[in-house]
């Protein structure tokens, strides 16, 4: 079993979309010499920036952002290849003397990174482009493959599904072990040290205030000539980053299918609904971490900053 990277400290904030993560992250950052990590799976692809809710140009020239637009929406970023990228920012944020600073909404990466996947070996490239193809090729047969490479696997997965389903095909081929049996292995976590985790419990009128109100600012900063040069680019539609929330709707917009009133409605929903589903796997798979409930954001802020001061992490 290979063994974690071993860190000083770090603080891990996860929390639902429009909680505030990033602005509490921006300020602990400058109170106690910190640098950023992204923990968000849409956040790591470079198109989408304002729809993603991306820091801007200026909170990277503030603080050292890591982790953010660094892959191309045609790549499909795995919990497990995120986790490997910021085990080594994390280490090398240290190494310069600074605080790693965890911040996101996908509760998978944190898993990933602190408690570990199972190991499933790397897949050479040209093995996942060969069976991509193929199951795109297959179209609605694609799941009777996986059930040839992989029964088990087969099971737990939606015939739609094709990144999936790709991935377990990909798997076997590449290793000769069904996927669902790496998956039954121990899992490896890849850094380990004196953590502050916190999750962020704003309430659910409060939340969904400010996820309506964010999603109407970012199609007033750009969304939609985001979304366009993204249609161009006629990617396959079960890419991650092609189910950012509020795409589909701005692109059904941009088609004439819809009216841009009714794109941002069902963008909102969209993110709502998302916001709570992120809530219940925080409460149901982060049971240890501390949860910092609060009715605003200044309380919120208070609660968080509280913590920090527990944990004894002190100023640069």
């Amino acid at each position: 079993m290979k063994e974690p990277v071993k860190l000083k400290t770090a603080v891990l904030i996860a929390g639902p979309t429009a909680s505030g993560k990033s602005a509490l992250a921006m300020k602990l950052a400058e109170q106690v010499g910190g640098e950023i990590v992204n923990a968000d799976s849409m956040q790591v692809y470079r198109e989408l920036r304002v729809l993603t809710a991306r820091p801007g140009e200026a909170d990277e020239v503030r603080v050292p952002h890591h982790l953010y637009g660094f892959m191309s929406a045609a790549e499909a970023c795995s919990a497990g290849i995120w986790a490997a990228h910021a085990a080594r920012a994390m280490q090398e944020i240290e190494a310069r003397g600074r605080v790693p600073i965890l911040v996101g909404g996908t509760g998978l990466y944190f898993r990933a990174l602190v408690d570990g996947l199972s190991p499933i070996p790397d897949v050479p490239a040209e093995i996942t482009a060969a069976v991509r193809a193929e199951v795109a090729q297959a179209g609605p047969g694609a799941h009777k493959l996986l059930q040839a490479a992989d029964p088990k696997l087969a099971e737990a997965i939606a015939p739609s599904d094709k990144q999936r389903i790709a991935r377990g095909i990909e798997v076997k081929r590449a290793t000769g072990k069904p996927l669902s049996a790496w998956q039954a292995l121990p899992p490896e976590p890849l850094v380990a040290g004196d953590f502050l985790k916190a999750v962020l419990v704003p309430s659910r009128d409060f939340l969904y205030r400010r996820i309506d109100f964010r999603f109407r600012h970012m199609v007033r900063e750009g969304a939609l000539d985001e979304v366009e040069a993204l249609m161009a680019l006629d990617l396959d539609p079960s890419l991650p980053l092609m189910k950012a929330l509020g795409l589909r709707p701005l692109m059904a917009h941009l088609r004439g299918e819809i009216s841009l009133e009714e794109a941002v409605l069902l963008g909102q929903a969209e993110s709502r609904r998302y916001a709570k589903r992120q809530e219940t796997w925080f409460r149901t798979q982060m049971i240890s971490w501390n949860r910092l409930i609060a009715q605003d954001l200044e309380s919120l802020e208070a609660s968080f900053f509280s913590l920090i001061d527990d944990f004894g992490l002190t100023g640069a």
